[in-house]
């Protein structure tokens, strides 16, 4: 990391970037196609004129836990931005699933990934991938988000490439890599960072902020002390979950 500067470190990212956006240009057409299937040129055609997004929801057939996600649907198709979840889209929109991805496969992405090794190693080399250049840009432009933070877990954080360069950049926060007990359970942490195994569906382990991925973009979240362990029983309303954490900041 240290034969990467701020410099170089951003050029990659607007690479990378770049390149995801490659990856996953299939999902105009998938959009498209789910748009085509729940009927939504049909209603806005019949409606005449402009119509907000609530009055469009309202004459979906979508499940009432999905209303939340037709805005996400409509502004990829507005501003044009794993394939199979993607095929089921309209399905998901029209049940109480929780993903695309239960759908498609009838287990959550974890639970697949546990069950098929090649693809659980693929993925947990995977997440990490662009930890290196994104903890380089942290360090250097996040600087005062760790004034006053003495400890700090990364959600997920696989083999500890950003929690390592957050550790070394400011040796007085602690930073614990917490994930799968089969991803962290033979790496060996050092000083003021250690690695966690467990659930993060469960329980997250106490610290000042926890940094979460979510889309393979990361946010730090920083949870008051009052927090001092977060409990997600339920797998189910871990989006309910992931928003109580947003309002935390």
């Amino acid at each position: 990391m240290e034969l990467i500067n701020e410099e170089s470190a951003s050029e990659l990212l607007q690479a990378q970037t770049h390149v995801w956006n490659h990856i996953f240009n299939f999902m105009n057409s998938m959009t498209l196609k789910c748009a085509v299937q729940l009927g939504i040129p049909d209603v806005i055609h019949k409606h005449g004129k402009p119509m907000t997004l609530s009055e469009l929801v309202s004459s979906l057939p979508i499940h009432p836990s999905k209303t939340q996600y037709v805005h996400r649907l409509m502004r990829i198709l507005v501003h044009s931005v794993l394939t199979e979840p993607h095929d089921c889209l309209s399905t998901w929109l029209q049940n109480d699933e929780l993903t695309a991805f239960g759908v498609a496969h009838g287990r959550t992405i974890w639970e697949y990934a546990g069950q098929d090794p090649r693809l659980g190693n693929l993925f947990d080399e995977a997440m990490p991938s662009d930890n290196i250049l994104t903890s380089k840009l942290v360090v250097s432009k996040c600087k005062g988000i760790f004034e006053g933070v003495n400890s700090l877990v990364d959600v997920g954080g696989g083999s500890g490439a950003m929690a390592k360069g957050i550790a070394e950049a400011f040796p007085h926060v602690d930073c614990t890599v917490f994930d799968l007990p089969r991803v962290v359970s033979d790496l060996q942490g050092s000083k003021n960072f250690k690695y966690v195994g467990g659930d993060m569906f469960e329980g997250v382990p106490p610290a000042d902020v926890i940094l979460l991925k979510v889309n393979s973009c990361r946010f730090l979240v920083l949870i008051s002390s009052s927090y001092a362990y977060i409990t997600l029983i339920n797998k189910k309303r871990i989006n309910a979950a992931h928003n109580m954490l947003m309002r935390v900041i």
